[in-house]
């Protein structure tokens, strides 16, 4: 199994321990800012949505900066599957439950439309990322009726798109039973297509910056971005595109919840499985694509699922068993597991992510709620954004609206709250019972001291590393996750790596450094 390059893990990896498939395409590295600067637009965050949308505008004339903490394409975009669909697993009668059958029109039509506007990036800039059109199949598990099928299929008509019901899914090694077939979705190498992309946006000008911390925002005109070395940024326009808002402290956090997502990838015999992206209805469900190997004789077979609350399951490891268990009882000729990763979602209450104005902000705006569609949902907000930055009414803009308010899921609303709620009842629990000397390299327990709760972790070099256990953001108390070797806060999904440094937000400070005197803990 690939193993991560050093302690802090391979280049394009700002977010965790694992190396995903994707991490050996190293992509070009930019000096922090270092000067003040002006532009018209200022995006904060260097993933698929942000540089999308830095595409976006750099080709209507905007002179365009990108500042990044970490690497280009290191954070949850090189933990994607990289499934290109409007489909989605949230499922279009829920959503038009939620929206009206007008809002999931809309909302297949934009995913649609964010898969084709991919493919004329990659065309019109010659981006070698192994794109490719291939078809969706949606199956329910053996215990499970077809029912659900049949709903999604006559909502989707609804929907105005056109798909098929088919026996069975075109898989030889198991009967996946009656399947929804979805034409020309699409799949393509994350990495190799950002590594294209950033190639693009220093031919049309946009400045780019790595390793640049961003501590403070102002709405205005202009804005302003503050970073952590003090250099800042005056623009006309600002654009969050941090996987979840860190210029927002609560508003957004209360729609949306974080989740831990797993993926396996075996090298199999080439052409043993269809090309195809193949979901189940399971809960939670199962995702599987094929990429090409660089061997002519294999293909990789990726499998991911598995999903659960960020920082609320101690056993996160086991989640791999779990998928490559799933995985081989339908696909026997797989080889060795060669790569594991996880990632994270954020999954907003009504299903749809957040894009366009921060709440209570003129021109300041936001792109998060991936819910699983990373990917399509970035790129939405390339389409949508650069309209709304230039006083346009798009006609999606209603449906992703940040400050929209569905009363239909007002219960989930809810649910998902009281369940932040529970978690702070990590305040008053004592702490492990594991001593600080039996601590193993890259292994990190919670103990208590006094009031406090304290963070400690035990570097490679067993260097002893002690920081608060309570989440910057809005006090949570972080658990250890075993699988990333980071500190995940169970309340809105901030992390920080075993050091205490934040690796994604909500939170926008690391946690607070305690006193290494023994004696003190």
């Amino acid at each position: 199994m690939k193993q991560p390059l050093d302690d802090a893990g391979p280049l394009n990896n700002n977010s965790g321990y694992s190396q995903s498939l994707w991490m050996e395409v190293q992509l070009p590295s930019f000096p922090a800012l270092e000067t003040n600067m002006i532009c018209d637009v200022c995006i904060v965050g260097a993933g698929i949505a942000g540089l999308t949308c830095a595409y976006t505008l750099a080709k209507q004339g905007k002179s365009v900066v990108v500042l990044e903490q970490g690497v280009i394409g290191g954070g949850q975009s090189a933990r994607t599957t990289a499934h290109l669909t409007w489909t989605l697993d949230d499922r279009y009668f829920n959503l038009e439950r939620f929206f009206g059958r007008e809002g999931s029109r809309l909302a297949a039509e934009s995913h649609y439309t964010a898969v084709d506007y991919i493919e004329k990036i990659v065309q019109e800039e010659k981006i070698d990322c192994d794109f490719e059109r291939v078809d969706g199949y949606l199956f329910a598990p053996p215990n499970q009726s077809s029912e659900i099928l049949e709903k999604e299929f006559l909502a989707i008509e609804r929907a105005g798109k056109k798909i098929n019901k088919m026996a069975r899914a075109p898989l030889s090694s198991f009967d996946t039973g009656m399947c929804l077939h979805f034409p020309r979705q699409a799949q393509f190498h994350i990495l190799k297509y950002l590594q294209g992309l950033t190639k693009a946006l220093l031919k049309y000008g946009v400045k780019i910056f790595n390793h640049t911390h961003v501590n403070h925002f102002e709405d205005g005109s202009p804005c302003v971005v503050k970073t952590e070395s003090g250099a800042n940024i005056q623009s006309q326009s600002v654009i969050v595109a941090t996987f979840t808002p860190i210029n927002d402290r609560f508003y957004i956090h209360t729609k949306q919840a974080p989740y831990r997502t797993y993926v396996i990838a075996a090298s199999i015999p080439k052409g043993s499985v269809p090309p195809g992206l193949y979901w189940d209805t399971d809960d939670p469900y199962h995702y599987v694509r094929i990429q090409k190997h660089l061997s002519k004789n294999l293909d990789w077979l990726i499998v991911g699922g598995e999903d659960h609350k960020t920082g609320q399951d101690s056993q996160a490891k086991a989640r791999y068993g779990d998928i490559e268990e799933w995985a081989r009882l339908r696909f026997p000729m797989m080889k060795n597991v060669e790569y594991q990763w996880s990632g994270q979602i954020f999954e907003p209450v009504d299903s749809l992510a957040f894009i366009g104005h921060n709440p209570g902000d003129k021109n300041i705006y936001i792109v998060t709620g991936d819910s699983g569609n990373g990917i399509t949902h970035g790129t939405i907000a390339a389409l949508m954004i650069p309209e709304l930055i230039a006083g346009k009414n798009h006609p999606w803009k209603n449906l992703y609206e940040p400050s929209r308010k569905t009363l239909v899921t007002a219960f989930n609303f809810l649910q998902e709250n009281l369940n932040v709620a529970v978690q702070y009842k990590d305040w008053f629990t004592p702490g492990e019972m594991t001593q600080i000397e039996a601590l193993t390299p890259a292994q990190g327990i919670i103990l208590r001291k006094g009031l406090k709760k304290i963070a400690v972790y035990k570097d490679e070099k067993n260097k002893i590393h002690i920081n608060s256990a309570f989440c910057p953001h809005l006090g949570g108390c972080v658990r250890w996750n075993s699988a990333e070797k980071s500190w995940d806060c169970p309340c809105h999904g901030s992390r920080f790596d075993g050091c205490g440094k934040v690796l994604n937000g909500p939170a926008i400070a690391n946690l607070s450094s305690q006193s290494t005197k023994k004696n003190q803990i």
